[in-house]
Formats: C-alpha cells, sequence, structure tokens
C-alpha cells in the first residue's frame, strides 16, 4: 500500500490545527454570544425594530461600538451621531488591522474578508502564536466562529426581546477581558520591551476609564507602542 508523502504546507496546516486553540476560542464565543443575546435584547426591548441589531452586528461587527450607537439611538440622538460614536470607537481596529495584516492572506477576498473580522479577540489570539502557519489558523478560526455565534446570539436576543431580561447579569462578560490577560502573558514574561510598552498603555487606559466612552481607553493605550519603538531602536543600534 503506498504512503501518503506530506507536504510542507499540508504539515504546517495540520500542525496549527490546536485543541487548545478551539477550546479557548469555543469559550470566547460562548460568552460573545451570551452578550449577543444581551445586545440584541436591549436593542429591541429599547424600541428598535429586530432588523436594526440584526444588520448592525452583519455589517459593522463590533460590540462596544454597537452597544454605544444603540445607546446613542435610544436616548434619542440621530443616526448621524450614532454613526459617528460607532466610527469613533471603532478606529483602533485600524492598529489592529496593521499587526495581523500578514497573516490574514494575499488575495483580495481574504484580505476584504479578513478586515471585516479582525477584533481585539482575533488580534490577541493570533499574536498569541508563534509560527506564521499558527497565527493564519488563529486567526481564521476565532474571526470565523466569534463572527458565526455573535450574530447568531444577536439575532436570537432580538427574537426574544425583552424575555430574557438584563443578561448581563451572568457575568459571562468577563470572560473576554481575561482570556485576553491570558493570552498576552506568555508576550509579556519574554519581552522586556513589551512589558516596559504595556504597563504605561494599560495605566493610561485605567486612568481615562471613568472619563471616556467604553472603547477609547483601548486607543489611549496604544500611547504605549511609543516606548516599545524607542525600546527596539535602541536594541537596533547597540547590536550594530
Amino acid at each position: 500500500m503506498r504512503s501518503v508523502q506530506r507536504t510542507p504546507a499540508s504539515t504546517a496546516v495540520a500542525s496549527s490545527c490546536d485543541p487548545g486553540l478551539f477550546r479557548d476560542v469555543s469559550l470566547v464565543c460562548l460568552a460573545g454570544g451570551v452578550v449577543g443575546v444581551s445586545f440584541g435584547a436591549i436593542a429591541v426591548a429599547g424600541g428598535l425594530p429586530v432588523w436594526v441589531p440584526v444588520v448592525m452586528s452583519l455589517l459593522v461587527y463590533a460590540g462596544s461600538a454597537q452597544f454605544s450607537a444603540v445607546g446613542v439611538l435610544l436616548a434619542g440622538g440621530g443616526p448621524v451621531a450614532a454613526a459617528a460614536t460607532g466610527l469613533l470607537l471603532n478606529t483602533r481596529t485600524a492598529a489592529f488591522s496593521l499587526a495581523v495584516a500578514e497573516h490574514i492572506g494575499r488575495g483580495r477576498l481574504a484580505r476584504l474578508v479578513g478586515a471585516h473580522l479582525v477584533t481585539d479577540e482575533t488580534v490577541a489570539f493570533t499574536l498569541a502564536q508563534r509560527d506564521p502557519a499558527r497565527r493564519r489558523a488563529a486567526f481564521w478560526i476565532s474571526g470565523l466562529g466569534m463572527f458565526v455565534v455573535w450574530n447568531t446570539g444577536v439575532l436570537a436576543g432580538a427574537l426574544a426581546g425583552s424575555a430574557l431580561g438584563d443578561t448581563a447579569r451572568y457575568g459571562l462578560d468577563a470572560a473576554f477581558p481575561a482570556v485576553l490577560v491570558a493570552l498576552v502573558l506568555p508576550s509579556l514574561r519574554g519581552d522586556a520591551d513589551i512589558r516596559r510598552a504595556a504597563l504605561p498603555g494599560a495605566a493610561l487606559a485605567l486612568a481615562v476609564t471613568p472619563a471616556v466612552p467604553a472603547g477609547v481607553p483601548v486607543l489611549v493605550a496604544l500611547a504605549g507602542l511609543v516606548l516599545h519603538g524607542r525600546g527596539r531602536r535602541r536594541a537596533g543600534r547597540r547590536s550594530v
């Protein structure tokens, strides 16, 4: 019986299918689905038609931006104010996209779809991996999984309306920050430059949290990248 010769590419793809990755993505998807149900229920219970949270989730796909935009609408603000709020909170994904651009793929369709799937969680899952093959697999597994579960949850919540009550009381939304912290810890332990950049960025984000809308502290934390760049340049000069 002739044995099958495996190419390096197929070996890389097979090795990238890590059961631990599927487990971690599943946990985040579970939390995302619950938050999605909450978003759909809050939007419809506040008086918006079912199609608004559903279409918003498909086209915008950004939890904090969606909650903020719906909050503006329910408070009596117009569509322009709601869209401006969502765009402001979503500007952080521009920086995130640069961090994972090389792992999405080179085709136009892959880049178009991949850009829509960039979130805090997909970036964290991607950059937590050690090699390019695993990073690409992590991006697409987490991105597609969370997109499907989030939109399914929003649809379920919108159809249920106010019958579910406030799903935030279950506390499952805490899974997002917990998983993100777990994903970045290996990088923090292994790279002193990253630690020097992350700690001031985190401090700035915490300081402004009480005074700015949700999502903006993440933008402020990006100021830590300035320190990371300086550390890399100093290391480069020392190696010359």
